[in-house]
C-alpha cells in the first residue's frame, strides 16, 4: 500500500510565501518522478512543477522564477517553495508520484490535496 501525503497549504497575502511538502510512503522500490499539480475552481488540473529521479525539474510558465521544486530521493519526498504568490495561484495543490515501483507492480499515486489561498 502506497500513500502520498501533502502538507503546508494555507492562507497567505499576495506577495507572500508558502512551502508545500509531500511524502510517499509504503513498500516503495523506486519512483520515476514526483510533481505538484493544482486545480482552481472551474478549471482543469494543471502541472505546476515536476522533479525526476535524476533531479531534472520542469515548471509551468506561470510559476517560473517564483516557485522552486526540490526533493530527497532517499526519503521519497518533494517540496515546493512558492514565493511572490499571486491571487491566481489560489487552488488545491496535489502531489503526484509517477512510476512508483513496488515489487513487480508499477503505478501512479495522488495525494489528497492541500488548499492554497492567496488574498489580494
Amino acid at each position: 500500500q502506497v500513500q502520498v501525503v501533502e502538507s503546508g497549504g494555507g492562507l497567505v497575502q499576495a506577495g507572500g510565501s508558502l512551502r508545500l511538502s509531500c511524502a510517499a510512503s509504503g513498500s516503495i522500490f523506486s519512483i520515476h518522478a514526483m510533481g505538484w499539480y493544482r486545480q482552481a475552481p472551474g478549471k482543469q488540473r494543471e502541472l505546476v512543477a515536476a522533479l525526476t529521479g535524476d533531479s531534472s525539474a520542469n515548471y509551468a510558465d506561470s510559476v517560473k522564477g517564483r516557485f522552486t521544486i526540490s526533493g530527497d530521493n532517499a526519503k521519497n519526498t518533494v517540496y515546493l517553495q512558492m514565493n511572490s504568490l499571486k491571487p491566481e495561484d489560489t487552488a488545491v495543490y496535489y502531489c503526484k508520484a509517477d512510476g512508483v515501483r513496488t515489487g513487480y507492480y508499477q503505478a501512479d499515486y495522488w495525494g489528497q490535496g492541500t488548499q492554497v489561498t492567496v488574498s489580494s
